[in-house]
């Protein structure tokens, strides 16, 4: 059974991670998301969920707004190949969450199998609060960057801080 919410919430308390937690109504995706922006502070995400040729899994995790080539990421993040979309299936057998909740919070269910590589974007991790979905997408949690850091770790994953996305000339 993937974590719920609460047994998130848990071990970020369990770590010593303070979060905040803002109740809303679903988003499924980002454009859905823009309204919450406002209400909510911090850098708001999106996440890539991604497999290679030889079915390597990536979560890619950018500010909502970053543009990110899927032509040439497979060079900067260091898989086999270009990328493609990882299918509902695969991202709920993986990180054991629904498409439109996915997260970097959802290593939670990746501490066994390590089956997914993180690669969080250096322009969102110049952002001191960063807001993400915890596990489900009629909420969202605010944690600092470098608490994100820390509860990757505490799930066995080293993520890699790659500048993935292109800079705004």
């Amino acid at each position: 059974m993937p974590a719920s919410r609460a047994e998130l919430l848990a071990f970020l308390q369990d770590l010593s991670i303070p979060a905040t937690t803002f109740d809303h109504e679903p988003v499924f995706t980002v454009a859905e998301s823009s309204d919450l922006h406002a209400r909510i502070p911090g850098g708001h995400t999106k996440n890539l969920f991604l497999k290679d040729k030889k079915g390597r899994l990536f979560l890619v995790v950018a500010l909502h707004d970053a543009v990110i080539d899927l032509k040439s990421i497979h060079q900067k993040i260091g898989a086999q190949g270009r990328v493609s979309f990882g299918n509902a299936e695969l991202l709920m057998e993986a990180l054991g969450v629904q498409p439109g909740s996915v997260t970097p919070f959802s290593l939670i269910n990746d501490r066994q199998a390590h089956r997914v590589t993180p690669v969080f974007d250096a322009a969102m991790m110049r952002e001191p609060l960063l807001n993400y979905h915890p596990l489900e997408n009629n909420a969202t949690t605010a944690i600092s960057n470098e608490d994100l850091l820390r509860f990757a770790r505490a799930c066995g994953h080293e993520p890699a801080v790659v500048a993935v996305s292109e800079e705004a000339a």
